[in-house]
Order: C-alpha cells, then structure tokens, then sequence
C-alpha cells in the first residue's frame, strides 16, 4: 500500500489568512490566487488573494498556505 494512502487528510483554517494541511500527496500548481493540492480524497483548490506556501513536505504530506483565503474546493 503507497504512503500517502495512509496519511490522514486533515485541514485547519485560522482566521482564513493561515491553512494548514495534512494528507497532500502532491503540490500540483501554486500562484498568489490559487494552489492546487492533491489529497487521497481527490484534487483540492484553495482560492483566494495574496497566497503563499509557507511549508512544504510533501513526504509527510503537510503543506501550510498563508494569504487571504476565500474558498477550498474539492474537485471530482
């Protein structure tokens, strides 16, 4: 069984400016109005102005994103 199906998804919201996550299994696109995660439950896009990645590890599958957040979509 691969690694990222064993990390747990996990999202955290601070004030909607600091977006912790846990259970990414790839970074796929990230610019100042929209990153592109994928998770074990499918493709993840957080919107909004302003945004930056802060941490990065995709082998333990943490990403934190800082910025002015507006929305975090699940894509089929």
């Amino acid at each position: 069984m691969p690694q990222e199906q064993l990390l747990p998804h996990k999202l955290t919201l601070h004030e909607r400016r600091t977006l912790t996550m846990d259970g990414v299994t790839e970074v796929v696109s990230f610019d100042e109005e929209a990153v592109v995660l994928n998770t074990h439950l499918g493709p993840l896009v957080v919107q909004g102005s302003g945004l930056q990645l802060k941490t990065l590890s995709v082998e333990g599958g943490q990403v934190a994103v800082e910025g002015q957040i507006c929305a975090l979509v699940y894509q089929e």
